[in-house]
């Protein structure tokens, strides 16, 4: 019996999607998902929380996402599917793991423009003082009302039509090169203190740990949550097999070298009457404009100031995107009535979907209202729902070899690998977030449950999924006792090392299970769009 079938609503609104993304385009929209907020104000919150050795937070953080890349790159070559990352999974493990996974991305997606707004908004208190209060770290008032503001223009941009979005995107993103890496250039060249690399308190004054827990809760993560922007719109990419590896690649390649860049600078430019009581002391509430300021570079922080409204709206613009896009996927997948991915005929943009997370970025502005706030609740739940891809490339490499790109050589090394390694970042970002997020989780099993019942689908799926189940529980049980923020009954190093055999474990487990379901469940003949054809009439 076929269990992964479309609703019947979806099954033909992939047609009506309009195929005008190339390669420069795709490349803008990975790089400006990636280059929003977290440029602004990431560099000063992980120095915050780690130090000097803050850097090493960005690089581990990078080369984390450039291997899950590495696993998304090769699928999203061989099955381009607009919001493959909510598909890939149904695909391989049936719909407990998609609900799963589908809850996680939305969740995460959908809190980027208000958390991006919030951003926004916190800079521009320096010209429209009372839509940030500094002293409780959150939006006024009135600062949420613009907030509102600013979302509801993202969703417009995104209304008419993905080719007026591609075009303003792209503008967005020449500028939110330019200034960022003009900030590093200038505030490295005005004198490079490289006693602020070490300093009274070492390197690492707060601990490794503290390097580790700073990828997910100081903003790591969700300032590299972005590059996937080209997988998520693949079903409107004209060639998508040929152009979404390298535009992903180049996309977050740039990105590493503007975010390491940005983290030396900042440490370097920090003044010494500010780390008085260390790094955790240093507060800015718009750092780079204030180091700008210090520094004399005036000129410099007028700019910045106009580019934090650049920097995070254009994230915020592609996210308003991408979460359509995997709502549209997630409604395809029954999670949603099928009248959400409903394709309009004119523009070819799922709009119903646009005004669904609008009003859950909605909830998220006003239960939380602080750009860290929100980055700290939802990081884990991206990061959770792209590891679960290893599993599902391992899945169609092994059952349908014929069907895989072959575009990233290793992948059998490759996935399980990125898998453990989002593991242990996953489990590094502590109990005090994940108490919080991985319960959220757990909350899909029981949609789950609800939608099986409701719609009687029948529970054959159910044991190709109970494996995710087993290892959310595994993590929150290793959060709870383990030395990152835990009780501390196991202690470092070994917390780690058993949760990255719980990691390679539930990697063996999940790909054993995805094989069984193939054998049941053959999957569709991945899109093949018109100029491939031409490309290759074979």
């Amino acid at each position: 019996m076929t269990l992964t079938t479309d609703s019947p609503a979806a099954a033909d609104e992939d047609r009506k999607l309009r195929r005008h993304l190339g390669f420069w385009q795709l490349t803008a929209i990975g790089f400006s998902g990636v280059i929003g907020s977290g440029w602004l104000l990431g560099a000063s919150v992980a120095a915050n929380t780690a130090g000097p050795a803050s850097i090493l937070t960005w690089l581990i953080g990078g080369v984390a996402l450039l291997l899950v890349a590495f696993v998304l790159i090769e699928l999203g070559a061989s099955r381009p599917e607009a919001g493959g990352l909510v598909r890939w999974p149904f695909y391989s493990n049936g719909r407990l793991v998609a609900t799963l996974i589908g809850w996680g991305i939305w969740v995460a997606y959908a809190t980027n423009p208000p958390s991006e707004a919030s951003a926004v908004l916190q800079y521009a208190n320096h010209y429209l003082p009372g839509v940030y209060d500094t002293s409780a770290g959150r939006l006024t008032g009135l600062g949420t009302l613009a907030a509102i503001g600013i979302m509801a223009v993202l969703v417009a941009l995104n209304w008419f039509g993905v080719a007026l979005f591609a075009r303003v995107n792209g503008l967005l993103t020449v500028f939110k090169f330019v200034v960022p890496a003009l900030t590093a250039i200038l505030l490295l060249a005005s004198g490079f203190d490289s006693s602020h690399l070490h300093g009274p308190h070492g390197f690492a004054p707060y601990g490794m740990s503290a390097v580790l827990t700073a990828i997910t809760t100081s903003g790591v993560i969700y300032a590299y949550t972005g590059f996937q922007g080209p997988i998520d719109l693949s079903g409107e990419a004209k060639n998508p097999r040929r152009d979404i590896p390298w535009s992903i690649v180049a996309a977050l390649g740039l990105s590493m070298l503007v975010y390491v860049g940005l983290q030396f600078a900042f440490l370097s430019a920090t003044p010494d009457h500010a780390l008085i009581h260390g790094w955790s002391g240093v507060n800015f509430d718009s750092p780079w404009a204030h180091l700008a300021q210090l520094l004399g570079f005036g000129w410099l922080s007028t700019l910045l100031y106009v580019d934090a409204v650049a920097s995070p709206a254009g994230s915020a613009l592609v996210f308003t995107a991408e979460t359509s896009r995997e709502t549209f996927a997630m409604s395809k997948n029954r999670f949603f009535p099928g009248a959400i991915a409903k394709v309009h005929e004119g523009s070819g943009v799922p709009r119903r979907a646009l005004v669904v997370n609008f009003v859950i970025g909605l909830v998220f502005l006003l239960r939380f209202g602080s750009w860290q706030q929100i980055v700290a609740a939802t990081s884990e739940l991206g990061l959770f729902a792209y590891s679960i891809s290893a599993i599902s490339e391992a899945a169609f490499r092994k059952a349908r070899p014929d069907q895989v790109a072959g575009w990233i050589r290793g992948m059998p090394v490759l996935a399980p690998v990125s898998f453990v390694i989002a593991t242990l970042i996953i489990y590094w970002a502590g109990w005090s977030e994940l108490h919080i997020a991985l319960p959220v989780l757990l909350a899909a099993v029981l949609v789950y449950v609800w939608q099986q019942w409701r719609q009687r689908i029948g529970w054959a799926d159910a044991r190709a999924g109970l494996w995710v189940v087993g290892y959310v529980l595994a993590l929150l049980l290793m959060s709870k006792i383990g030395s990152f923020g835990g009780t501390g009954l196991v202690a470092q190093p070994w917390d780690s090392v058993v949760v990255g055999a719980i990691g390679l474990g539930t990697f063996a487990a999940g790909t054993y299970a995805a094989r069984r379901h193939l054998e049941d469940n053959p999957v569709p003949e991945p899109f093949t769009s018109e100029d491939e054809l031409a490309a290759d009439p074979a």
